[in-house]
């Protein structure tokens, strides 16, 4: 009303004072153009920008991409250390946010699934389709799926990062915001001390429990054989002297009816052999038995030796992973939808079908966590450093449910985990809470996959396995959506209950990739 007012008084101006009062008023104008156009450009916010921070960086701990604004933040011990712009999935071929972590890389990449596009300095998170790698960045999202980076940005991270580095995808900007609680892992100074040592001896223990438990297995077979061969000794010997009984009856059977002397004297030649066949086939039976004894003891007690020699073998061979295992960063996930608490560890050592390296899946266990119907968010605590107390924990929320420490305050972690990993917990440590359970891409060749179930997915291929090798043909979206316009129909979300019954059980599918898949 007020600008209305003041534009009518103006135009009576105008019409009053003439020509001077036409030229004021078209300069008012322009004026308040200009102003309300500054005020937009200032509302809006900044492009986002490659920066490198000034100190010098450490080993990347964690990479978090905001959806919302474009952009990728990677982060070392003290705080970020390198960001960038970047383009992810466009509508319908969204790129799922969740969390991650990096299981392969390839310097010079090419994707078998659309038209041989170049993904140079590719660095997957999971293998239905989902990297980062350098590419155009049109200002927006224009990907398949991927997260596409500067080229230059990622040809000069790319030798930065490790395998198994935490990669989290936010629909909004989050950032590591430092962290304390009790129930975070506290490390033991004499057992990290320890652990190399542990690492180093537990190996040779249990190649020498395997060994012992091989022999004890090989006895008992040897003693097996034999006993099988005495075995039928006896039962040979057992059915000739059945039979020497059986012919020294008939003898006294054709003595009692013999009339003649001749005839009585003939079967009392045929009693007398019988009975001396039949008393030396006894005498055999019970020596046969008699060393037969010690032999079939020996046997079964070789039987039983097997079983706390495998027991030992199956004890070491734990100790020995656990040991090995105890000098790598933990990762925990516990999921409110599954009620379960898995951990990952990698084992460093190539996929037997080729591509990645196999992560240690061995604990998986109940837990219990307090109003399970009740949304507890998803956060992820990661140990940042070490410090005076132990480790330093920073937390990344990237959806919303209770707050990060009122989630922790929920949880029961059991004590087979704390008694496992505190000890000898390390930096780039992680503890995630969500409440989605694994995704369907988590399998030993990943850490840990989970999504958010009330965000697209588009970008999130599940198509099931080519027949082709995995290495030829990987399912790696190229992420140059901008150019190729290929969107079929995106995965159906599945809204996660924010409140009343317990959500469904969902039991984590681990896909297991075959040779020549």
């Amino acid at each position: 009303m007020v600008i209305r007012l003041t534009t009518a008084r103006s135009t009576v101006a105008m019409r009053r004072r003439g020509r001077p009062a036409m030229v004021t008023l078209a300069a008012m104008t322009a004026l308040t153009a200009l102003t309300a156009g500054a005020a937009a450009r200032q509302a809006r916010p900044a492009a986002p920008t490659e920066a490198t921070a000034s100190r010098e960086a450490g080993e990347p701990i964690m990479a978090i991409v905001s959806i919302k604004s474009q952009q990728v933040t990677f982060y070392d011990a003290d705080g970020w250390i390198l960001r960038a712009p970047v383009s992810t999935g466009t509508t319908g071929r969204e790129t799922p946010a969740g969390v991650f972590a990096l299981i392969e890389k390839d310097k010079d990449h090419h994707s078998t699934l659309y038209d041989d596009a170049w993904m140079p300095n590719m660095q997957r998170i999971t293998w239905n389709g989902v990297a980062l790698h350098g590419g155009p960045l049109p200002g927006y999202a224009a990907s398949h799926g991927c997260v596409r980076m500067p080229f230059g940005f990622a040809e000069k991270l790319f030798d930065k990062t490790h395998i198994g580095m935490r990669v989290i995808i936010s629909p909004e900007n989050a950032e590591p915001v430092e962290f304390s609680h009790p129930s975070l892992f506290v490390p033991n100074a004499e057992a990290i001390a320890a652990a190399p040592a542990k690492a180093a001896a537990l190996p040779r223990e249990a190649a020498e429990a395997a060994k012992a438990a091989d022999e004890a297995k090989k006895a008992a077979a040897t003693a097996t054989r034999e006993t099988a061969t005495l075995t039928a000794s006896l039962r040979k010997l057992e059915a000739l002297k059945t039979r020497a009984a059986a012919e020294l009856a008939y003898a006294d059977k054709v003595l009692a009816a013999a009339k003649t002397d001749e005839a009585k004297a003939k079967a009392e030649d045929l009693k007398q052999k019988a009975a001396a066949k039949a008393a030396d086939l006894a005498t055999q039976l019970d020596t046969a038995k008699a060393d037969a004894k010690a032999k079939l003891d020996a046997a079964a007690a070789a039987k039983e030796a097997v079983k706390p020699a495998q027991a030992r073998k199956v004890e070491t061979a734990k100790a020995a992973l656990d040991a090995k295992l105890a000098l790598e960063p933990a990762s925990v996930y516990i999921s409110r939808a599954t009620q379960k608490l898995y951990v990952r560890r990698n084992t460093h050592k190539p996929a037997p079908d080729g591509g990645g390296e196999v992560f240690d899946t061995t604990i998986e266990l109940p837990i219990t966590i307090r109003d399970p119907g009740k949304p507890i968010g998803t956060h992820v605590f990661t140990a940042m450093a070490r410090n005076d107390t132990g480790l330093r924990w920073s937390v990344v929320t990237i959806d919303n449910g209770d707050n990060a420490k009122d989630a922790l305050d929920r949880i029961t972690m059991p004590q087979e985990i704390l008694d496992r990993i505190a000890p000898t917990a390390l930096p780039r440590s992680s503890i995630v809470i969500s409440d989605e359970p694994l995704s369907s891409e988590t399998n030993y060749r990943t850490e840990f996959v989970a999504v958010l179930s009330n965000q697209p997915q588009g970008g999130f291929i599940t198509g099931k396995p080519t027949a082709n090798s995995l290495v030829e043909n990987d399912r790696t979206d190229d992420g140059w959506g901008f150019f190729f316009q290929r969107n079929p129909e995106p995965q159906p979300v599945n809204p996660r209950q924010r409140g009343g019954q317990p959500p469904r059980q969902v039991q984590p599918y681990y896909r297991q990739w075959q040779p020549g898949w």
